[in-house]
């Protein structure tokens, strides 16, 4: 989803509540969402069962994404999520345990690891790449990440286990 079909005035008006705002954005969301949905899904259903989900989260949350550069990646990965959740209870995608996919990723050639490593801290959202990054490349401590971002220890260790999550599923999919 282009971050400039959106205008920065509607989605401030559609986080803060106001429902012809919310209209607006579900609205001009949906073209590109289905479209995300359709090349990311495994059926056509899927594809119309995840937009709807998808649309259905966004009026939900709207209010709780911080701003507008994080939307389309925050709605994409919804998107993604509720292929994923269409595909495994279908059946076409069989449920996989956290240390299977994790002993899946030992198994791949070191260099196409490496690829997928940057790849999924590329796809994370900038705070918690910043944390990501500073934490498990830098080697930097809670505290100095903290003290560098002028965040509070529990909001840096929120954001790396965040991202870690987010990693975890970029790279396990």
């Amino acid at each position: 989803m282009s971050a400039a079909a959106i205008s920065p005035n509607l989605f401030e008006a559609a986080r803060l509540g106001d429902a012809e705002a919310i209209a607006r954005l579900l609205e001009t969301a949906q073209p590109d969402i289905r479209r995300y949905a359709r090349a990311t899904c495994r059926s056509s259903a899927d594809a119309e069962d995840a937009t709807q989900e998808a649309l259905w989260i966004l009026f939900r949350h709207v209010g709780t994404i911080r701003s507008l550069l994080a939307f389309s990646a925050w709605l994409f990965s919804v998107v993604r999520r509720e292929c994923l959740r269409l595909a495994r209870r279908s059946g076409l995608v069989p449920a996989v345990d956290d240390g299977e996919a994790e002993a899946a990723l030992l198994l791949r050639p070191e260099a196409d690891l490496r690829l997928d490593l940057a790849a999924a801290f590329e796809a994370l959202p900038p705070h918690y790449r910043d944390v990501a990054l500073m934490r498990d490349v830098k080697e930097m401590t809670i505290d100095e990440i903290a003290a560098a971002l002028g965040a509070t220890r529990q909001t840096v260790k929120a954001r790396l286990h965040r991202a870690r999550a987010l990693m975890r599923e970029y790279l396990t999919r």
